[in-house]
């Protein structure tokens, strides 16, 4: 065998999917497999070290191809090979490396699922020699018969599972022999004799064998049955229990795919394990388009609030930094906005949240700390904050509410809304000074305040920028032609919808539009949506191919807004033990 002996019968009725695309409901006697094994000199997968290449395509029991070659490594075979194998150096140097053998070996494997004993063994040296030498490896199915074996076959009747075991087991017609074409030959029948223990597991597909050769759970079998008729489009599924409460939402570009991977060994999440013991159903919500998807996923989990969904299960607990009402306001933190507000930052995940944000501006600015009610006409006694000089002390009337205001006020005010240079100016220079006297700990807990306040207007400017418009039109190229649309008003989903490939989006856009949903305007940065909608939202409408049909009115940020600082927040956050930079922006 110094050259590729490569004998191929005619494949008529081969099944046309290929590779990694091959129909896993496809039934195993029509599967197509190739079975191959390989020699090597004993080192690491690194793109050489393949002495011999041995393959059989075989589809329902017959024989439909055979690939064996000899392969030059280029580097000389270890005496305990030679002994293993029978391959000598001289049987070696005539035969091609294996840079030539590649093509020939990826066409044969096309079109079918692949099959070895010990399978990551084999595979990994052919990915790396894919790789080494420049061929794209077709990731086809992968089928392990030593695993399968581990789950069919009991110790009782086998004391392992190594392919000369089982191939006595099953009395191959060819024994193994360390030899790549006759160990492939012994790995066809010990295919064979495992497929036929398979029926009785309820197995009959590839996929399902696939599956059934990992350490899917008892549980992950038996509901398994729940993925089935599901529709391959992009949406939202829910698991449903007996009393058809919601268990889990989740979303995907492809419900059937993603659905069935909560049924195979990747799936290893035991809160998963316990939901699906729990789930009696499976139902699924089509969607236009991914976003549409995630927009009523998020929507979904508001309403329901799914025990197995950890995240954004309650989008109304968030709160706001807002400042009060009367003489000498203060910072307070409050669970929504009043028409009357206008001045706040949010929202916030959290109270910690905000209130590390408060503790930035009173680093900054002297505003009060106190939670009296003053007056203007009576004196309040003044608390310890004044005796450190921390506080203007308005409670007795230190300081005029026309200073508060100039010196206090209206840096919050133009912080959250266009600049707030001032703020982080103030902090930027407690930091440098804290660093300058060794303080490193404490300075670090006012660039954890910076960081804070930072994230907090960026986040707050940009969605308002998007949300004060009271309608937006735009759209994206969807994957399979056409142009995905979506319909935005005051930053929440209106409407969405997918127009034909090779035609314009506008009818589609006006068929939207006349069944949106009104949205009127409302008070804050996000009136009519939770923030995390109107920032998946963002996400979409900022990738560069989406593209803006109309808007009803200019969409903005302020030139000189929190957004500037990006670059500084991007510091402060994967900020550890070193000094923050204080660059200006």
């Amino acid at each position: 065998m110094g050259g590729a002996e490569y004998v191929q019968q005619a494949l008529a009725g081969l099944d046309p999917a290929a590779g990694d695309g091959v129909d896993p409901a496809l039934p195993l006697y029509a599967t197509t497999f190739v079975v191959v094994d390989l020699e090597t000199t004993g080192g690491a997968p690194d793109g050489g070290g393949i002495t011999e290449i041995g393959a059989v395509k075989v589809r329902g029991g017959e024989e439909l191809g055979v690939l064996a070659t000899l392969v030059n490594p280029g580097v000389p075979i270890p005496p305990f090979i030679t002994v293993l194998t029978g391959i000598t150096q001289a049987m070696l140097v005539p035969a091609p490396p294996i840079e030539q053998v590649l093509p020939s070996f990826l066409e044969f494997v096309s079109d079918a699922v692949l099959v070895a004993h010990n399978a990551p063994y084999d595979v990994g040296f052919l990915k790396a020699a894919c790789a080494k030498h420049g061929y794209r490896w077709p990731n086809p199915r992968v089928l392990d018969t030593a695993a399968l074996a581990r789950r069919v076959l009991t110790r009782d009747e086998v004391p392992n599972r190594k392919l000369g075991t089982l191939a006595a087991y099953f009395r191959t017609a060819t024994q193994p022999t360390h030899r790549a074409l006759a160990d492939a030959r012994a790995t066809v029948d010990v295919l064979h004799g495992l497929i036929g223990r398979l029926g009785g597991h309820g197995v009959d597909t590839i996929g399902e064998a696939i599956e059934f050769a990992r350490a899917v759970t008892p549980t992950q079998r038996r509901k398994r049955h729940l993925a089935d008729g599901l529709p391959r489009v992009p949406g939202v599924y829910i698991f449903r229990a007996a009393d058809d409460r919601p268990l889990y939402v989740g979303t995907s570009g492809d419900i059937a795919t993603r659905v069935r991977s909560y049924f195979t060994a990747s799936e290893k999440r035991a809160r998963i394990s316990e939901m699906l013991a729990a789930a009696e159903r499976v139902e699924a919500v089509e969607c236009a388009h991914s976003l549409e998807a995630e927009v009523r996923e998020l929507r979904l989990i508001a309403a329901h609030a799914p025990p197995y969904n950890r995240r954004s299960k309650f989008p109304e607990r968030v709160v706001w930094l807002k400042l009060t009402e009367g003489p000498y306001p203060r910072l307070s933190v409050v669970r929504s906005l009043s028409p009357g507000d206008d001045a706040y930052l949010g929202p916030f995940g959290s109270r910690r949240a905000a209130e590390l944000a408060a503790a930035a501006f009173h680093d900054a600015v002297p505003l009060r700390q106190c939670t009296h009610r003053l007056s203007l006409r009576a004196v309040t006694p003044a608390c310890a904050l004044a005796e450190l000089g921390r506080c203007a002390a308005p409670c007795e009337h230190r300081i005029t509410p026309e200073e508060y205001d100039r010196r206090a006020v209206a840096p919050f005010r133009t912080a959250t809304a266009s600049d707030p240079r001032v703020v982080v100016d103030a902090l930027l220079a407690r930091i440098e000074a804290l660093a300058r006297d060794q303080r490193y700990e404490e300075a670090a807990v006012v660039r954890s305040r910076l960081a804070a306040v930072l994230r907090a207007t960026v986040r707050m400017q940009r969605l308002a920028g998007l949300t004060r418009i009271a309608e937006l039109a735009a759209v994206r190229p969807a994957a399979r032609g056409g142009w995905e649309v979506a319909l935005v008003r005051h930053g929440r989903l209106a409407g969405a919808g997918v127009s034909p490939p090779g035609v314009h989006p506008r009818p589609t856009l006006e068929a939207v539009r006349a069944t949106a949903e009104t949205v009127p305007p409302g008070h804050g940065p996000v009136p009519r949506a939770s923030a995390e909608e109107s920032e998946r939202i963002l996400s979409w409408l900022e990738r560069p191919e989406t593209r803006l049909l109309e808007m009803s009115s200019g969409w903005s940020s302020p030139v000189t807004g929190a957004g500037r600082f990006r670059g500084l927040l991007s510091k402060a956050e994967s900020a550890s033990s070193h000094q923050l930079s204080t660059e200006r922006p």
